[in-house]
């Protein structure tokens, strides 16, 4: 899991606060399989900002997380989360400790994503649930943030008129790995996991995204964003 976000922990927050129609979006898609979720684990936790308002605005508590930057990790801990300082790699998740992992917008950054599930599996109690949020490499945006990678900047010519106001800051962008949907599904197939529901947001173009707040949609044929909840022994 990618480490090298501590310069860049304030600039993290700072983006999503210019761009709140698409947070608020991807926090209704975050909420939409936590109903319940128990006790939770969230791996790659950044500056807690979803954690603290997941709480603030559904009730919904994840104490725990997982965060290989220290700067974020230490945003987070100032929201009142418990964070193990480490590479999701790395780290020991232990066995039947949770009733939900939670892998939201993370999955691109870990390099062994199936040895991660694997340990994700583990940790969860019997029934357990994972929800595995993530831009799809098939997506607009996907598409588009692979070419600024490509590319190595969002001040280029072929992007100009395509990508939003505020693009999500290229430093994050080159760092990523982004997986389509269907490789994530048959990483949690081969960990275990079983029972799939999936739901999206973010259907508009990346242009139009932050114009106002979407409600989550059943499946992943036209979103964005996607989340994939699957379970262990179901």
């Amino acid at each position: 899991m990618i480490k090298q976000f501590d310069p860049y922990a304030a600039k993290y927050d700072t983006w999503f606060m210019k761009n709140k129609n698409v947070l608020y979006s991807e926090l209704k898609l975050v909420a939409y399989f936590l109903k319940d979720a128990g006790e939770s684990l969230s791996v790659g936790c950044g500056s807690g900002l979803f954690e603290m308002l997941l709480k603030k605005e559904y009730g919904i508590t994840i104490k725990n997380g997982i965060e290989p930057s220290k700067g974020m990790a230490e945003i987070a801990e100032k929201r009142g989360m418990v964070v193990e300082l480490k590479a999701a790699e790395e780290a020991d998740f232990g066995d039947d400790r949770f009733d939900t992992v939670l892998f939201n917008g993370t999955a691109g950054y870990i390099n062994d994503l199936q040895q991660v599930f694997k340990k994700a599996y583990k940790v969860l109690r019997n029934k357990g649930r994972i929800v595995v949020i993530d831009i799809p490499k098939e997506s607009s945006y996907g598409l588009l943030y692979n070419l600024a990678k490509v590319l190595g900047t969002w001040d280029h010519p072929i992007l100009e008129g395509i990508q939003p106001k505020d693009p999500y800051p290229i430093e994050f962008v080159r760092l990523a790995r982004w997986r389509t949907t269907n490789e994530k599904i048959d990483l949690l197939k081969n960990a275990g996991f079983t029972r799939f529901a999936f739901a999206q947001t973010l259907t508009r173009h990346p242009v139009y995204s932050d114009n106002a707040v979407e409600e989550p949609l059943e499946g992943y044929d036209r979103g964005d964003y996607v989340a994939i909840c699957a379970y262990k022994n179901e």
